[in-house]
């Protein structure tokens, strides 16, 4: 065995699960209790994480409110998870295009087929955030293993631009010099061994909600637990804005749609259109002066 695969067997994601190891020759559901069982794992992983994801947090928060962008880069099944995020961001919370990316090793396509081999060029992910990012904008690298080439050249590229750098990994052992911040999540071995898309991947995504959801809550985003920049891009979300504007607004419903008209369906200015008597103008320039946070202007 050489060393880079003496290395490789070493990692937490690549050992054998001993409560596994019948798996092929035990009855169906005998099989998914198992199964079952070790995702019962991953949130207890979640959980020991928070510290680090509170900072991660506050780290994104601070970018975003300063103006600067966010990037995810990743992988295979961690690169997906980050494609997610960036793409979901946008309409859940009305933040602005570009403001969150994702970079996938293999290039775009790779989201939708599998392209092994791309992960393991340093140089690949090193150009690629190279080429996009600046002083003060932040780069989530996110790893399952820790030591993906391509993830640690887009970290190290970043740090060299002055960017902020997080890591998403679930080998707590890893020490990433690339990484100003490693948020790991120690989810013990795959059902399957080297399966990383099963816990890995579910506790890489909890960690993923619970670190871009805060963010955008103390970035103020959300009114207690309302989305109110959500983005009217289709009926569902029409619907919602209406609820929202309504029930935050205090106002019935037929008149949150003529509030959400006169502003272009804009959920925040129309609350507190109806909040605070007031007309378009007066209710941005009051949201302008208050920073977005509803909090400090409706209690």
């Amino acid at each position: 065995m050489n060393d880079k695969s003496r290395k490789y067997s070493r990692l937490p994601t690549e050992q054998n699960n001993p409560r596994t190891r019948d798996l092929d020759r035990i009855p169906l559901r005998k099989v998914l209790e198992k199964l079952n069982y070790e995702d019962s794992l991953v949130h207890r992983a979640a959980g020991r994480a928070i510290p680090a994801i509170e900072k991660a947090a506050r780290l994104v928060s601070k970018v975003y409110l300063a103006g600067g962008s966010v990037f995810f880069i990743g992988a295979g099944t961690s690169g997906r998870l980050g494609v997610l995020e960036a793409a979901e961001l946008p309409p859940t919370y009305g933040v602005e295009a570009g403001r969150f990316r994702a970079l996938m090793a293999g290039g775009p396509m790779a989201v939708f087929h599998s392209k092994e081999g791309a992960e393991d060029v340093f140089g690949n992910g090193f150009k690629e955030i190279k080429k996009l990012v600046k002083k003060g904008d932040a780069v989530i690298g996110i790893a399952a293993s820790g030591v993906t080439p391509y993830v640690k050249g887009g970290l190290s590229a970043a740090k060299k631009a002055g960017g902020a750098t997080v890591l998403i990994t679930c080998n707590p052992g890893e020490r990433t010099p690339e990484a100003d911040l490693a948020v790991a999540l120690d989810v013990g071995p795959e059902p399957i061994s080297g399966s990383t898309r099963m816990k890995s991947g579910t506790a890489t995504k909890l960690a993923l909600n619970m670190l871009t959801t805060s963010a955008m809550i103390i970035s103020g985003k959300v009114y207690r637990n309302w989305m109110v920049d959500v983005r009217t891009t289709s009926q569902k979300l029409a619907l919602r804005a209406e609820r929202i504007t309504s029930t935050v607004g205090q106002v019935p419903q037929k008149e949150a749609r003529r509030l959400l008209d006169l502003t272009g369906n804009d959920v925040k200015t129309a609350i507190v259109m109806a909040r605070r008597g007031i007309n378009v103008k007066e209710a941005r320039l009051l949201i302008k002066k208050h920073k977005g946070f509803l909090k400090t202007i409706l209690g």
